[in-house]
């Protein structure tokens, strides 16, 4: 076994356990790799010879990491070459915009139970996604914040 081999065992671990949440392997091996590489930044080049990747599905699971505001990226001046990074509070953003998406769909919800009634058999199913979101709701809105100390580098959680 060489010394990257248990790296890159981590980083699909970490690619397999976002699947579960639908993240293409890709894109979750990119984040694992990007999570613990080292230099922080890496070109496409040194991300796709690092995970074993086509530059064709890098480039797109890039594209669509950066969009979902997990990546930051940047040039270096007299280079034409990409480099990428973690964004610094890229897992605190996409959580907020989860928890952004379930009081959304709370609003959803609760239109349901008055388009059909909340008392209507059919509603069954609309009362217990309501539920179910509204104590996410609850949860996340009674939780202390993030802590960017505790964040912060050689803090073992």
């Amino acid at each position: 076994m060489t010394d990257h081999e248990p790296l890159l065992e981590w980083v699909e671990r970490i690619a397999m356990h976002l699947a579960g949440d639908g993240v293409p392997p890709i894109a979750g091996r990119v984040l694992g790799w990007l999570m613990i590489c080292d230099p922080p930044e890496q070109s496409a080049g040194q991300i796709s010879a690092a995970i074993g990747a086509s530059r064709a599905s890098l480039t797109s699971n890039l594209r669509l990491l950066s969009s979902m505001g997990f990546l930051a990226w940047r040039t270096r001046p007299g280079e034409r070459t990409v480099y990428y990074r973690m964004a610094d509070d890229a897992w605190a953003a996409v959580v907020r915009r989860q928890i952004a998406g379930i009081t959304s769909f709370l609003d959803v919800t609760r239109d349901g139970l008055t388009l059909i009634g909340p008392d209507n058999e059919r509603a069954t199913r609309i009362r217990r996604a309501h539920a179910a979101f509204q104590w996410m709701a609850e949860v996340f809105e009674t939780a202390p914040p993030l802590d960017p100390v505790q964040a912060g580098p050689h803090q073992d959680t």
